[in-house]
């Protein structure tokens, strides 16, 4: 499982995180024939990865009927486990539909809260997933959740610095272009600003667009006023 952790770490995605999550549950787990991962979006619970194209149709399945055992772990939590969905009570239309497609059992764990999201594994057998299968799908839910939050958590301050760095950029890109009007125009900061708002408000763009265009060209950007008006 160590190796397992190593690899879930190393992808430093979102995107990476899920699709190996659900590549090395249907690896790692005995007995699962297929997985994917729900999450979260909105007001909507989508399917974010699946190891085979039958999970996305099971899945729906789920969302169609309002019901199943990923469903159940995405609004409450902990586990979920079906022996077989032939005769399981607590999903009568969602069982059968799956049991139609081919499968037989089916085990749903919580993988994280940010984003809320659960994997779902899937069995063609009846009582595919014994006791010590599902000892080993939370030990790997648990891990892949983990990775999964450690790769958000790196997407949004990497969000967050390119932010930063472009508010810087058009911070500079305004002051190079209040610097060459006050020295051509003979006015003040704040009047080389307004120019530059105007021209923005005038040519329906942003101040940094008009800003980029003064400083790249020299052109004095159209404001709508006579000229030499401040």
């Amino acid at each position: 499982m160590s190796e397992v952790a190593r690899a879930l770490f190393a992808t430093g995605t979102v995107e990476g995180t899920l699709r190996l999550t659900v590549e090395l549950a249907a690896a790692t787990v005995e007995g699962c024939d297929a997985a994917g991962v729900f999450v979260v979006k909105g007001q909507q619970v989508v399917t974010a990865a699946a190891s085979v194209p039958l999970v996305k149709e099971l899945d729906d399945l789920q969302v169609a009927s309002d019901e199943g055992p990923c469903l159940d772990v995405i609004a409450e939590g902990g586990t979920a486990h079906a022996a077989d969905l032939a005769d399981d009570p607590r999903w009568p239309r969602f069982g059968p539909a799956a049991v139609t497609a081919g499968i037989r059992s089916a085990l749903a764990l919580r993988l994280s809260d940010r984003p809320v999201s659960a994997l779902n594994l899937y069995a063609r057998l009846p009582t595919a997933f014994g006791a010590t299968d599902r000892a080993k799908a939370l030990i790997f839910a648990t891990l892949a959740g983990i990775a999964l939050e450690s790769a958000g958590e790196r997407a949004e301050g990497e969000h967050q610095i390119a932010t930063l760095h472009d508010a810087l950029r058009t911070r500079e890109l305004i002051g190079q272009a209040q610097g060459i009007l006050i020295e051509r125009e003979r006015i003040t900061a704040d009047q080389a600003f307004h120019v530059l708002r105007r021209a923005s408000q005038h040519l329906n763009i942003k101040i940094r667009e008009v800003a980029l265009t003064l400083v790249e060209t020299g052109e004095t950007p159209p404001t709508g006023k006579p000229r030499g008006t401040p």
